[in-house]
């Protein structure tokens, strides 16, 4: 009676579209891995402070400025980094004061930042370019008012 009752709840199962499993083959090997894409290799072809920037191009650039000097500029050019973001992150002697991001529209691309910089601000500074992953890619030192 008892095997009766396993023979009929077998067939019930096969009725319902289920069926066992012979687990003692093999399973077949996962397929690989697509490769991953490359990543875009990003180069700061140039990069500058400047006073200002007139047609797309740096103005007195330095690397001391006047205590007076108002704002500055951080001027960068770069290849291979169409389509992603970059950011110039502004520090006054350790303690970072800004960070602004860039979007870069194609290769080469030439985009920059403009920081207000107070008279009283004075000492070292610099500014870092760093990739969309936070990475330094240059890495820009200047002094104010000394």
């Amino acid at each position: 009676m008892k095997r009766m009752a396993m023979i009929a709840a077998s067939a019930l199962l096969l009725g319902q579209g289920l069926a066992a499993q012979d687990t003692t083959k093999a399973a077949a090997p996962a397929p690989a891995p697509a490769p991953a894409a490359a990543t875009p290799s990003v180069t700061v072809v140039e990069a500058v402070v400047a006073k200002s920037v007139l047609d797309r191009q740096p103005q007195d650039t330095g690397a001391a400025f006047p205590a007076d000097v108002g704002q500055l500029n951080c001027w960068t050019k770069v290849e291979g980094a169409g389509g992603s973001t970059l950011h110039h992150v502004w520090f006054h002697g350790d303690t970072q004061v800004g960070d602004v991001e860039l979007q870069v529209g194609g290769s080469p691309w030439r985009t920059w930042s403009r920081k207000t910089v107070p008279a009283d601000w004075t000492g070292a500074w610099h500014v870092e370019v760093r990739d969309a992953a936070g990475t330094v890619l240059k890495r820009i030192d200047f002094t104010v008012g000394q």
